[in-house]
């Protein structure tokens, strides 16, 4: 692999948040999903992998090589894993639940079944990586495929309405607005499923 940094564009100096802002910047410029019925498509497809692997790997050299438990699609996994069908699909899932996002990423980019699976964790990963309008499409994308699937719907469904309710209490986002303390709480909140601890 080319150095990672290199490929990033920024150097080994660079903050974490300079880090993401580059890996960002370029998977937003090398996305597939702007190459769709484009000669270009198949290069931008290599260079996506190139950045991914250069962002998985900065990632584990800075954090020692492990990987800290992250939060889940907006409402948490069912411990089933959906349809269960796709090995594939349960490595993306447990990389999503690990906090590896580039590898979910990779995985998923390396698949030529686009179906409601696919759509449903290709929305989880964008709504780790702060993408809410893209997880919101991805999210409605697998609703239309799989009107019935609940784990679908509940991810659609939150990402509307745009807050996640706490039992018997208001709407986290009606909770929080104004103060950017409690948002970036209610945030953390919301991702882990509706749990503070």
């Amino acid at each position: 692999m080319n150095d990672p940094y290199q490929v990033l564009g920024i150097s080994e100096s660079a903050t974490d948040e300079e880090v993401k802002r580059a890996y960002r910047e370029l998977a937003r410029k090398y996305h597939p999903d702007n190459y769709h019925d484009n000669p270009l498509a198949d290069l931008a497809q290599e260079k996506m992998k190139e950045i991914n692997a250069a962002y998985e790997e900065i990632n584990k050299r800075r954090s020692g090589g492990g990987r800290a438990a992250g939060s889940n699609y907006a409402g948490g996994w069912q411990q089933s894993y959906g349809s269960g069908g796709s090995s594939v699909f349960q490595q993306v899932r447990a990389a999503i639940q690990m906090g590896d996002i580039a590898r979910a990423e990779a995985l998923l980019n390396n698949m030529a079944d686009h179906n409601a699976e696919w759509n449903f964790l290709k929305g989880a990963v964008c709504y780790r990586r702060g993408w809410m309008d893209e997880a919101l499409r991805y999210y409605q994308t697998a609703c239309q495929m799989e009107p019935g699937n609940p784990e679908y719907r509940r991810a659609l469904n939150l990402m509307q309405n745009g807050a996640a309710y706490r039992p018997g209490g208001e709407p986290f986002g009606t909770m929080c607005a104004g103060n950017p303390c409690l948002t970036l709480c209610c945030a953390y909140t919301l991702c882990n499923g509706g749990y503070c601890c």
